[in-house]
């Protein structure tokens, strides 16, 4: 019983030492968004290149059974190494990024056509974090626009 309850309280402190780890890295991100808070958005305009197909919906139904689902395709340790925190801290992390900002809800927009999942603007702000990897890499990878990767980045540093 004694190993079992130090093995829980080691588990925990690491946890705890992660999340003071990604704090610091996101009040620096912060700041340095803060220093470059420009949007350029211009919306729909005569004559502007159509929207890239990105399959954005299946990239993030790929993201969640391989991670997400209660038996994902990877396990706790390759996420660990992959997310550089553990499954615990990163859904800590965004049930508050769900309850501070509604930009990392779930949601369809006006054509009824369904948004980015929260964990695809998360996953894409943290590596972008955690990797120095710029955001049309993250972008890349979890299938959205660089200006919707700067801008997911910003807010989670906010």
């Amino acid at each position: 019983m004694k190993r079992l309850w130090a093995k829980y309280r080691q588990s925990r402190d690491e946890d705890l030492e992660e999340l003071c780890m990604t704090n610091a890295l996101v009040v620096a991100a912060a700041a340095e968004a803060e220093a470059s808070s420009g949007s350029r958005r211009r919306g729909s305009q005569q004559g502007r290149a159509q929207n890239e197909k990105r399959f954005r919906e299946s990239r993030g139904k790929n993201m969640t059974e391989d991670y997400f689902v209660e038996r994902p395709v990877f396990s706790e340790e390759v996420f660990r190494t992959r997310y550089r925190m553990s499954h615990n801290v990163f859904n800590r992390i965004s049930t508050d990024l769900y309850r501070y900002d509604p930009y990392f809800v779930h949601k369809s927009d006006a054509a009824k056509k369904v948004g980015l999942l929260p964990q695809q603007k998360l996953t894409c702000s943290l590596r972008m974090l955690a990797y120095g990897a710029g955001a049309d890499q993250c972008a890349e990878y979890c299938r959205m626009g660089k200006s919707t990767a700067i801008e997911a980045l910003k807010r989670f540093t906010r």
